[in-house]
């Protein structure tokens, strides 16, 4: 019987002081894994490398430097920042993108999220058909976008323009300085409310049906419902677009840029901070004030975003 045991057992796999070789086996998978991993990741480090750390390394070496039409390039420290911090028209900008994200991301959310709800619960026939019309305006580019309005609402010439004239409303200027930023928070309402109903969308379909049957058994309305169980489950999603959407106010230039073509006076030359960096080191050539500038618009928007981090991982969305 001893015989039998010692002949029908199977033979050890363990080498002399090493590790059993299904051990290695799973290390040499796992690390095949790794590599595959790397290999599939490399090609997108190696864009952020070249077009985001690579120019926002040389932004930072070349605020630090100061150009004179006399004596060159000389070494300047920080002085390129403290103009840059002392500058009234960059702060006014800063103030005037925080009112149009103000104004505009809540509307844009707001509206996606109604829509989103509307067309998730089944009540609007030919859901997809909608849902494709109002992401088409996402789809167009930023530059035609603006140049389609600005037609649209030109005093005078537009269809907006003229519509105002029919009603009694004659004179109405949508380019003046009072109702420029207006203008273009429609603009990007209409550009934008799309993604953001497609995203929540994908939210709301992932609630459980059990979940509002058992609420529509209880006889709560469909407002209720949407306001008071489905609100509360996309609130990450919400909270995402909401940061995604703050970012996107801070780096407001297309618009304002194709505004101003057609009334210059109403976009100053720090109408917003990117239309500040563009104007200083583009329009001026001060490329090193300008470099200054854009550093300062990073961090804040990389403080924005940090914070957006910081409030997504308390609500538990991610460790």
């Amino acid at each position: 019987m001893a015989g039998l045991t010692s002949a029908t057992a199977p033979p050890t796999t363990r080498a002399a002081g090493g590790p059993p070789a299904g051990a290695r086996a799973a290390r040499r998978g796992r690390r095949a894994r790794e590599w595959l991993g790397a290999v599939f990741v490399a090609p997108h480090m190696i864009m952020l490398a070249l077009f985001m750390l690579a120019p926002t390394a040389y932004a930072i070496y070349t605020s630090l430097f100061t150009s004179k039409l006399i004596g060159g390039e000389h070494f300047s420290g920080l002085a390129n920042y403290a103009t840059v911090l002392h500058s009234g028209e960059f702060w006014g900008g800063v103030v005037r993108v925080l009112v149009f994200a103000a104004v505009q991301v809540p509307v844009t959310i707001g509206l996606a999220f109604g829509l989103a709800v509307l067309l998730e619960s089944g009540l609007v026939p030919g859901g997809r058909f909608f849902r494709t019309l109002f992401f088409l305006p996402y789809a167009v580019p930023g530059v035609v976008a603006a140049l389609m309005w600005s037609f649209l609402l030109l005093p005078g010439f537009g269809s907006y323009a003229k519509l105002l004239d029919a009603i009694g409303l004659k004179g109405v200027n949508f380019f003046s300085g009072n109702l420029v930023l207006p203008t273009i928070i429609v603009i990007v309402i209409w550009e934008w409310t799309g993604y953001n109903l497609i995203v929540l969308h994908t939210s709301l379909t992932s609630i459980p049906k059990e979940v509002t049957e058992a609420a529509l058994m209880e006889g709560a309305s469909f407002w209720r419902i949407a306001l008071r169980i489905k609100l509360p489950m996309v609130m990450p999603s919400i909270v995402m677009l909401a940061f995604l959407n703050g970012v996107g106010a801070l780096q407001l230039f297309t618009e304002p840029s194709i505004l101003a073509t057609f009334q210059p006076q109403a976009i100053s030359f720090g109408f917003t901070p990117t239309l500040f960096v563009y104007h200083t080191a583009v329009g001026s050539g001060l490329y090193n004030l300008g470099a200054a500038a854009a550093v300062i618009l990073a961090l804040l928007i990389g403080l924005i975003s940090l914070g957006g981090l910081a409030i997504r991982r308390r609500q538990g969305e991610f460790r």
